[in-house]
């Protein structure tokens, strides 16, 4: 009997489905061991996923292998007894770690480091947004204005990044591409990661998170892009803020609990902070009435910065990767490790 490969990635979404060369060279590297079983009912990929599909759950009893958005505790269930090895096509993986997947003993690996270069260069364009007074050149472009005044005036209200520190909080894929990349525009980039000991990005030194005062001392940007764990959920607060230079660019990319989200709107208001760009919210869309919908100095982005043509490229290449690590008895790359949450 063939061993069984489950592929559940109907996303609503139609930038994150699979075109068919991806299912092409699955079946490919299947050899006449294996048996890829593609389910192409629309699923939930936004966030971590996890939602799955009815049609995933009629055909997961048996498998050994699951390919999905997550994976939900009904196709667990269905797979109690086989399934070995889970692969989620996002990189977060918090609303997976449920009782049922820590029960059922199967390894989850990620999607860590696929979403890198794309959020990278969104984070230096919301970085710029602001220190480049783009965000006054669009409000004022709404309203028929010409804004000259407002950007030459003194103080200077523009900035470079040339000769600003940046803090990274967070040096996992997404962290490290966008600390190299702060850092060729000449910034001074301190990271702050949960194991210090692991280091930091070439040039650039990491602390722990019982060090990150020092890190976020004096900075003029802040980029977080940490997993959401119990131990970043409200991470950056107002204690965090306050250590930042006057007229901060705050910048999140992870997920919008690890922020205190009215910290950085009293932040926003009192002028510490000049600008934020949020690629994430908690929840998520943020409610109308939220403060962030209107706020001037507020870039809202509908969780969209790892959007790429090359994220299939990218994600081929690593599910190939770990399979044949799978088929192989090898040690498979971006596994999660469940106590710490990524």
């Amino acid at each position: 009997m063939s061993r069984r490969l489950v592929v559940d990635l109907g996303s609503r979404r139609p930038v994150w489905r699979p075109p068919e060369r991806f299912f092409g060279a699955l079946a490919g590297a299947a050899g006449t061991a294996w048996r890829v079983e593609v389910v192409r009912a629309p699923s939930d990929s936004d966030g971590d996923g996890t939602a799955g599909s009815p049609e995933a759950v009629a055909v997961a009893a048996g498998a050994e292998a699951y390919i999905g958005w997550g994976i939900s505790e009904a196709v667990l269930e269905a797979g109690r007894g086989t399934l070995k090895w889970v692969h989620t096509a996002a990189a977060g993986v918090g609303a997976s770690l449920t009782p049922a997947l820590r029960a059922s003993g199967a390894v989850l690996t990620n999607s860590a480091g696929v979403h890198a270069e794309p959020i990278a260069e969104w984070v230096v364009g919301a970085v710029l947004h602001f220190f480049r007074g783009m965000d006054v050149a669009a409000r004022a472009q709404r309203e028929r204005r010409w804004a000259k005044d407002d950007l030459t005036g003194l103080p200077c209200p523009l900035r470079e990044v040339a000769g600003s520190r940046a803090a990274v909080f967070g040096l996992g894929g997404i962290g490290r591409a966008v600390a190299t990349r702060l850092a060729a525009l000449g910034a001074e980039v301190r990271a702050v990661r949960r194991r210090p000991a692991l280091g930091g990005a070439p040039g650039i030194p990491a602390v722990g998170p019982g060090q990150a005062d020092w890190a976020l001392e004096g900075a003029a940007i802040l980029v977080v892009a940490a997993p959401l764990t119990p131990g970043t959920r409200g991470a950056i607060g107002a204690p965090h803020l306050a250590r930042l230079g006057d007229g901060a660019v705050v910048v999140n990319v992870s997920r919008g609990a690890v922020v205190d989200e009215a910290a950085l709107l009293a932040a926003l208001e009192s002028g510490k902070v000049r600008g934020a760009a949020l690629d994430v919210f908690s929840p998520e869309p943020p409610p109308p009435e939220h403060p962030f919908w209107s706020h001037p100095r507020v870039l809202v982005h509908p969780h969209a910065a790892a959007v790429t043509p090359r994220y299939w490229d990218r994600q081929q290449a690593l599910v190939l990767e770990n399979w044949a690590r799978y088929r192989d008895g090898r040690e498979l790359v971006n596994v999660v490790d469940l106590a710490a949450g990524y």
